[in-house]
């Protein structure tokens, strides 16, 4: 296969991940969103990578999926904390917490 394909495949990811955040309200789908958009990016590296014949793509989606899994603790811990104090994980209920 063509890695120009992945290309297409991971533009076409990223804009459903950026539609989803931009259209979304739920906190969740919101955050699920974004590592679509993550993983869209990996996806690009690796076809880059693999275009260049060079393995520098690769080792930064690996990096990227360690920033991806911080990500994760830290943001589901924000929207548990959020769903605790609002019983809502509605984006609009987070401007809230400025308390």
């Amino acid at each position: 296969m063509n890695p120009v394909n992945y290309l297409y495949l991971a533009a076409l990811l990223f804009t459903i991940g950026a539609t989803g955040v931009l259209v979304r309200r739920n906190a969740i789908v919101v955050f699920m969103c974004i590592e679509l958009m993550l993983n869209a990016c990996n996806l690009a590296f690796v076809a880059f990578s693999r275009m260049h014949g060079n393995l520098d793509g690769q080792i930064i989606a690996f990096f990227t999926m360690v920033v991806a899994a911080a990500e994760v603790v830290v943001g589901l811990a924000i929207i548990v904390s959020l769903f605790r104090t609002r019983h809502s994980a509605s984006v609009d209920d987070a401007s809230l917490m400025k308390l």
